[in-house]
């Protein structure tokens, strides 16, 4: 019998999809990424990249709640 994945795939969000998500400027998301402060994208071809959805997610859920990031740390 064949096993179903019932997962739901990633989805790898575009440059505009990230900065609309996060109220950030193109400028600032590259500096976070630099000072290890952002998730950084995925190379998807030789002139793309994207961000995954969940890296994405996790972050926008970390500056909402940094009660809880201080307190797991």
């Amino acid at each position: 019998m064949q096993q179903i994945n019932t997962t739901p795939a990633e989805r790898f969000l575009r440059l505009g999809d990230v900065l609309e998500r996060t109220a950030l400027s193109r400028s600032t998301i590259y500096k976070k990424i630099q000072d290890g402060k952002f998730p950084p994208p995925v190379k998807v071809g030789p002139r793309a990249a994207r961000w995954k959805e969940t890296a994405v997610s996790r972050w926008i859920n970390e500056m909402a709640n940094p009660v809880e990031m201080e307190a797991s740390a």
